[in-house]
């Protein structure tokens, strides 16, 4: 008996599904998201502004930067929180000198949010050990992601920033589709090795409706502390290069300096660490072109102040 080969073709069209239900062609989606099999989107209890900080790329500083834009948004008078959603490696625990802190539940039985400089936050760092690691599949993650969205009770907030995880995955599309974000920071480094995952993070966000406020690019300048002799150690304008190829607002520079990975490491970040330095006013003008890109009015202040009163 003679058998015959198998052939193997590689001209057979490979397809996928496509989860997000996005269009093939790149217009806007005809049927309505419950229709397209995705959730509908809420703005968060008590919130009037979110805005997500993104980076795709681990190890570009955007935790250090979203922690610093929202004491610097509170610096303006703006009720604010900052939402950890890196389950697997929570950092605001850290940056806020709050580890070891367990939040309260509520008489609704929800989860309290943390304070500190002025600042409600929460994080998985707080539900878990200091040095636990989390060790979970997929369904346990978008459990904890899930009461890290909606059980929280803040209590009022002008603007909380969401602290986005490294990468395009499950954690950012289930934020991106559950939930009604204001816009959406991305943040990178000038090299390019980084901003080839930045400009990822960018397409994603379009391909899912966020608002793109803009990149900010970080570490783009380092002073030397003895001869005050600058060098861009990781590229110039990498950043700005980008924004202007994808059309995207350059909400600024942040320098590479130590002190700002000093504050950072205890825990009182450079916003209230050096609030008259020049590293605090970068961050702070980044927050009030944020603030008025998103709309946080004047009048806004005077409406949360005399509620709080």
């Amino acid at each position: 008996m003679s058998i015959k080969p198998r052939l193997f073709s590689t001209f057979q069209c490979l397809r996928h599904e496509n989860p997000l239900g996005l269009p093939r062609s790149g217009a806007s989606p005809q049927l309505p998201r419950m229709q397209r099999g995705l959730p509908t989107k809420r703005p968060l209890p008590s919130v009037r502004k979110t805005i997500a900080v993104s980076s795709a790329k681990g190890g570009v500083g955007k935790s250090t930067i979203a922690v610093n834009l929202a004491l610097a948004f509170a610096r303006l008078g703006h009720r604010t929180g900052i939402l950890d959603t890196d389950i697997f490696g929570p950092s605001i625990p850290t940056l806020l000198s709050l580890n070891g802190q367990e939040p309260r539940l509520s008489e609704g039985n929800q989860l309290l949010p943390i304070i500190n400089y002025g600042v409600k936050s929460m994080s998985m760092g707080y539900l878990v050990g200091e040095d636990k690691p989390v060790v979970w599949r997929g369904l346990m993650v978008m459990k904890a992601l899930q009461q890290l969205l909606w059980e929280v009770e803040w209590g009022g907030l002008d603007v909380l920033v969401m602290d986005l995880p490294p990468g395009t995955g499950d954690t950012q599309l289930t934020i991106t589709q559950q939930v009604v974000l204001d816009g959406a920071i991305v943040v990178s480094t000038p090299q390019d090795i980084a901003l080839r995952d930045a400009v990822k993070g960018v397409e994603m966000m379009r391909k899912v409706n966020v608002p793109l406020l803009g990149m900010v690019q970080n570490m783009s300048v380092f002073m030397c502390p003895q001869c005050n002799h600058s060098t861009h150690i990781f590229g110039s304008e990498g950043v700005a290069q980008a924004c202007s190829k994808h059309n995207v607002p350059f909400l600024g520079d942040l320098p590479l300096h130590a002190s700002i990975c000093d504050d950072a490491d205890r825990g009182k970040p450079t916003v209230v660490a050096e609030p008259g330095s020049g590293r605090a006013r970068a961050f702070v003008a980044i927050a009030e072109r944020i603030a008025k890109d998103i709309n946080l009015r004047e009048t806004d202040l005077v409406q949360s102040r005399s509620r709080s009163s």
